[in-house]
């Protein structure tokens, strides 16, 4: 009886590997190079498997300017969803606030303005006005919820960025790079997607003022739902943009050219070269039964394994069917196991590149076995390992 468990097991295992692979001799898929950016760094990148399509420079400490206002953003948005403020709730204005300079909502001192209009102002209209007011909502003080920033930069991975400001006013310590801008704005798209849409708004007016997001990719192509636009003299014209075709999604970053429209092009550039030559695929749902592993001492035979989560890869277009999979099982499991341990590993590769390397997991539990059911498959195992 175990050696037909390990026999189903192997040949689940083959199954999954035919799955993804399909033709044994395919064809190997031809990408040409990246386009030329103009700009001082740049960053294309799958949000959903995290993989960089192409980068330059794309470490390196640069001034993000309005770019700046999604973390705040990302922060109000987080109190939000764990209930600690509400889009109705109704914010002061002060003096700071009102007197921030640079690109405007138009609020005005000594008025009380509902979160969602601030959160709307702050993201189409890179009102420093509203972002101010925002960070002082939440955390009392400007300089409170930039501790709070950099906080939660750090939480994400964001490495090599420091904020001194909510807004993105120049400041000799206030910097970000285009790869940490890619995660901050994978982290909006993936972590609150009901909030995404307004990233998506062309127009939004306050006080009788109607005022057009900045990001004019929003105009030129209907893919283009987001994100942020950036510019000051030392910053010079950035973007983060994502776009969404079929079931692929990018983000693109620029920082530092030389126009709105060089901004614009660039990053267009670079998702087009995305979108044309790669794509996202789901290869692992969370929660799917991969297999079902032999268990030893339990009072069921198998346990399922599988993922807790959704794994993705970035691949070039038509070279699914070059994917290749193996699981590795522990060699022995014994009861008892709960979900989430750890039974071994699954990899993918292409062309001998590793895209996958994740622990595969138990989906349920399996207590003891009996006592004579324990000592019963001691003795069988015993005899498995003697002759193996």
């Amino acid at each position: 009886m175990a050696l037909n468990n390990l026999l189903r097991s192997l040949s689940v295992v083959l199954m999954l590997v035919f799955a993804l692979t399909g033709k044994v001799m395919a064809q190997s898929v031809l990408i040409p190079s990246p386009p030329q950016i103009a700009g001082s760094s740049y960053v294309l990148m799958d949000p959903k498997s995290g993989s960089i399509i192409m980068d330059e420079n794309s470490h390196e400490r640069l001034p993000p300017a309005s770019l700046t206002k999604m973390m705040t953003a990302y922060l109000v948005e987080r109190e939000m969803a764990e209930g600690r403020i509400s889009m109705d709730d109704m914010v002061p204005i002060s003096v700071k606030a009102w007197k921030t300079p640079g690109s405007r909502t138009f609020v005005r001192e000594g008025t009380s303005v509902p979160v969602e209009t601030l959160l709307h102002g702050m993201i189409i209209q890179s009102g420093n006005d509203a972002t101010v007011a925002l960070a002082e909502y939440v955390a009392g003080s400007e300089d409170a919820f930039v501790d709070m920033m950099n906080q939660q930069a750090k939480i994400l991975g964001m490495k090599d960025t420091h904020f001194q400001n909510a807004t993105g006013l120049p400041h000799k310590d206030h910097y970000s790079t285009a790869y940490d801008l890619a995660i901050l704005a994978r982290a909006i798209i993936n972590d609150y997607p009901e909030n995404y849409p307004i990233y998506a708004k062309k127009h939004f007016t306050y006080n009788n003022i109607r005022q057009p997001n900045r990001n004019s990719l929003l105009w030129r192509d209907d893919s283009v739902d987001g994100l942020k636009t950036g510019h000051t003299e030392e910053a010079g014209y950035c973007l983060v943009a994502s776009a969404k075709r079929d079931n692929t999604r990018f983000i693109g970053v620029v920082m530092g050219t030389n126009s709105s429209d060089a901004r614009a092009q660039e990053v267009q550039k670079m998702l087009n070269y995305g979108f044309r030559y790669y794509q996202s695929e789901r290869l692992f749902q969370a929660g799917q039964e991969l297999m079902q592993a032999p268990v030893w001492g339990g009072k069921v035979d198998q346990v399922s394994v599988g993922m807790n989560k959704d794994v993705y890869v970035t691949i070039p277009r038509g070279s699914r069917d070059q994917l290749e999979s193996t699981v590795d099982l522990d060699s022995v499991i014994k009861a008892p196991t709960k979900v989430g341990d750890e039974l071994g590993r699954v990899k993918v590769a292409l062309n001998g590149a590793v895209l996958v390397d994740q622990p595969v997991l138990a989906l349920n539990d399996v207590p003891e076995g009996g006592f004579f059911k324990r000592i019963w498959d001691a003795i069988k195992l015993f005899f498995v390992q003697l002759f193996q």
